[in-house]
């Protein structure tokens, strides 16, 4: 394949510069995120992230954190999906707003799990282009606000959504309606996405990153999700120290946020959540890996994140792997 130019605008140009970050990251003589299909793909696309980020106020910081940024997000989804996959080697894992990521291959998941990556119908044809093939690995070119897809997805089996960087560019209608959509589909599941608050979707405007792309949705509280999904309890909620490989950021920008964790509201603006989700009629016997009481600090810290935020007593049993 020759290199091709690519022109992308809007939400779908941002794909291409968390491609173009886990591409450069993974070419550091130690990386936080090995990933040589990254490095592959952008050998083959001309696309310059420096002219589309050029004159606006990001863009020098972005050159000093952003592939750092970009691959612990990445880095921390991949291995809350190994770890899920674990406990379900069954499972169907949806990623929504796939874009250009490569975790399907960096994760390399048994036959056993049916994996879907879901993008506009362009996205999915370069992604044709630029990816192998492999068994149990499905393609799905639609738009996030048309769901029909998922009828040809199987039902019997657990759920993983996956919606790395993506629901802050739906409104609020369509996030409710995928995640309800989901929730109805699956017996059972987990769903792991980040998200902002509303004032980071205010203050993003409609020029995200210099893409042109608009913040539509945020969430403050995670509680509140259960407006849009009440099956939806909350597993976790990420601070930005917590997130794998956090050591690595210069010390000005660990000690910027752990400044912002002491503030509840600083410590939202952005961050990576985990829900459970499970429908009254798929009761089943404890799986192997189902936690029956709330982690420690220590026993979290041992599986790879930070410290245990753990649900009331009474739905402890489903706590971090369901």
């Amino acid at each position: 394949m020759t290199t091709e130019k690519i022109h992308f605008t809007k939400e779908k140009e941002t794909m291409l510069m968390t491609l173009s970050g886990r591409a450069l990251q993974s070419q550091w003589k130690d990386p936080i995120l090995r990933d040589p299909w990254a490095e592959e793909a952008m050998r083959h696309i001309d696309y310059d992230m420096s002219k589309t980020l050029k004159g606006v106020s990001s863009w020098s910081i972005w050159n000093k954190i952003g592939p750092t940024i970009i691959a612990t997000r990445a880095a921390t989804f991949d291995l809350l999906t190994n770890r899920y996959l674990a406990d379900h080697p069954n499972a169907t894992v949806l990623q929504v707003g796939c874009g250009m990521d490569s975790r399907v291959f960096r994760i390399d998941p048994p036959a056993s799990v049916q994996w879907f990556d879901v993008d506009y119908p362009d996205v999915i044809d370069l992604r044709r282009q630029l990816f192998p093939e492999r068994n149990s690995y499905h393609l799905v070119g639609a738009p996030l606000s048309d769901l029909r897809w998922l009828d040809e997805v199987p039902r019997d089996r657990p759920g993983l959504l996956l919606a790395e960087g993506v629901l802050h560019y739906l409104s609020g209608t369509e996030v409710k309606a995928l995640l309800g959509a989901v929730v109805a589909h699956f017996p059972r599941g987990q769903m792991i996405f980040d998200i902002c608050n509303p004032f980071i979707v205010k203050r993003a405007g409609s020029n995200v990153g210099g893409t042109g792309a608009t913040y539509k949705w945020g969430l403050d509280d995670p509680q509140d999700i259960k407006q849009l999904e009440p099956k939806l309890e909350l597993i976790k909620e990420f601070r930005p120290s917590e997130l794998v490989a956090f050591s690595r950021f210069p010390l000005w920008v660990r000690a910027l946020f752990r400044a912002q964790e002491v503030s509840t509201t600083l410590r939202r603006m952005e961050r990576l959540i985990v829900y459970h989700y499970e429908n009254a009629s798929s009761d089943h016997d404890p799986e192997p890996g189902e936690i029956k009481k709330c982690m420690t600090k220590a026993s979290w810290m041992r599986r790879g994140a930070g410290s245990s935020r753990c649900l009331p007593a009474k739905r402890q049993r489903l706590a971090v792997h369901r």
